[in-house]
């Protein structure tokens, strides 16, 4: 839900009157979104679409490394020059634009740029993750961030507000923790330069960060689409009497700037004036504040944390998929890739643990559906389970977070020989009264893992499975006797004798839960049946 309160409001709106205004001083000007400013990390083995504003008609040239090109800004000023793919460059180049004025950005790179995208867990900065030595360590002159900073748009907007940050001590603890870890290691690995587009908002849904086209007209999410078209009818007649007051607040701003006089105040606009209701957000705001203003930025992939805003029983589960399905083809189709990888985070371990082997509560549910979205092809999953805290909404171990979100991306975009993952879901059989679970990721091959901080996994050789739950047709759920044979999971209990599903972890806080593959990395919760 947009938190914009009345008096937010008309300062927001002011600003926005204000900054065209103040655009039409310099429309003669060549300009360029703030993606394209100094330190930037652009796009390397890509085509490369570089974009601003002009003069209607005013040609304009681009230049950078051994590609450049020429174009005419359309009618509305718009312009684009796609420039043809260059290799990475650790060198500085620069970039120039040039019309009836000239732009030098300096210091650009080319190497792959990552969208990180979500809520507060991506958001959480290096500062807050106890981790003095990796600041103090952080010397990267070839991992930088660009920070969009918030906004809240009811039509897609042109440009965002933000600036490029080389990573040092002094500004590595406002990078994303999980962005800083992943653009770590993969840099180490590849040495290839690594830009983060960080673009996310604490406690929002994931309905706020699709395109409205999307939300309003993908059948599996019709429900939304009726409640923005409730939301917008609602405060129609509220916005029809504010604009007349706003316009004619404009123009007298216009006459103001122009006689060198103050600036009238603005009038008074309704609450929700992008046709918000309460507790029945319209969605989509961030969409069009926040992503819609990169595209076409030519990128690597993504990186998303978010889904605790969306967790609750079954029925969110499924409508989770189902969202976050839609976001994925919404964002290919505006990013112009449509295999643009897409490695997310499942939700850490939270709260008080349960004792309750058919679990189902909290975030179970959720869980189970981000590790469904592996079926959208080009996904990744990084499980996080084991690093949670159960006091602590925002864990501080963000390494080991970022550290599996990057082993997707070596084997998938960098072509390294790691294990991405750690024990996935694949079959279940049933054996007589044995519940064999069968996965994908073994890695060098199961083993009980105990994890103690960011330490890695350690093997516990005389250590019990524990968190499997097993039940027949009755659907009673009791704890399983859980042993690993060879690459398989064998579950049985006394009390059923005619196994039909299996559950693993399946709770808010699976705290105990300790199934590794020896490459130390947890298995995700998953649960075998429907019900």
């Amino acid at each position: 839900m947009c938190p914009l309160r009345p008096t937010r409001c008309v300062t927001i709106l002011a600003c926005l009157v204000l900054n065209c205004l103040a655009s039409e001083r310099a429309r003669a000007d060549v300009r360029l979104p703030a993606l394209f400013a100094d330190h930037a990390v652009l796009q390397r083995d890509k085509p490369l679409p570089v974009w601003g504003w002009a003069e209607p008609g005013e040609k304009v040239t681009v230049k950078l490394g051994t590609e450049g090109g020429d174009v005419a800004a359309g009618k509305d000023g718009r312009w684009q020059v796609t420039l043809k793919p260059q290799p990475v460059s650790k060198e500085p180049l620069t970039l120039t634009v040039a019309g009836k004025n000239t732009i030098t950005v300096k210091d650009v790179l080319l190497g792959d740029v990552w969208l990180c995208g979500g809520q507060s867990n991506m958001e959480w900065g290096l500062g807050g993750c106890d981790a003095p030595e990796d600041i103090k360590a952080a010397d990267l002159p070839l991992v930088r961030q660009f920070g969009v900073e918030l906004h809240f748009a009811t039509t897609p907007q042109a440009d965002v507000r933000g600036r490029w940050a080389v990573c040092t001590p002094q500004t590595a603890p406002g990078f994303t923790a999980v962005g800083f870890y992943f653009a770590r290691r993969v840099h180490k690995e590849t040495g290839v330069p690594i830009g983060l587009l960080r673009s996310c908002v604490g406690g929002t849904n994931i309905e706020l960060w699709m395109s409205q086209d999307t939300l309003m007209n993908t059948p599996a999410l019709a429900g939304y689409g009726k409640l923005m078209r409730e939301s917008l009818a609602t405060h129609q007649k509220d916005l029809a009497a504010a604009l007349p007051g706003v316009e004619e607040w404009a123009a007298k701003s216009r006459d103001a700037l122009k006689a060198g006089r103050p600036v009238p105040l603005p009038p008074a606009i309704p609450e929700f004036p992008f046709g918000e209701k309460m507790f029945r957000p319209r969605c989509v705001t961030l969409h069009n504040g926040m992503i819609a203003p990169l595209v076409p930025f030519a990128l690597r992939g993504v990186l998303w944390y978010q889904g605790e805003n969306n967790a609750g029983g079954a029925a969110d589960g499924l409508q989770y998929v189902e969202k976050k399905r839609a976001m994925l083809a919404d964002w290919r189709k505006w990013f112009g890739d449509p295999n643009l990888p897409f490695y997310f985070v499942q939700l850490a371990g939270w709260q008080k643990p349960s004792d309750q082997p058919a679990g189902g509560d909290g975030w179970a549910h959720v869980r189970d559906a981000q590790r469904k979205c592996l079926t959208i092809p080009h996904t990744g999953m990084a499980v996080a389970t084991d690093v949670g805290d159960a006091d602590d909404i925002h864990p501080k171990n963000k390494a080991d977070v970022g550290d599996r979100l990057a082993r997707w991306a070596l084997v998938s975009e960098y072509g390294k020989t790691v294990v991405p993952s750690g024990p996935l879901f694949r079959a279940l059989k049933i054996e007589g009264n044995k519940a064999v679970v069968e996965f994908d990721h073994v890695g060098a091959g199961l083993m009980v893992g105990r994890k103690d901080g960011r330490k890695p996994a350690d093997e516990l050789t005389d250590g019990k499975l524990a968190r499997f739950a097993i039940a027949g047709k009755d659907k009673k759920w009791v704890w399983a006797n859980a042993v690993i044979v060879g690459d398989t999971v064998v579950c049985t209990h006394p009390d059923v004798p005619n196994p039909v599903a299996v559950r693993y972890a399946f709770t808010m806080n699976p705290v105990g839960a300790n199934l590794y593959n020896r490459d130390g990395l947890p298995a995700s919760p998953f649960r075998t049946d429907d019900w």
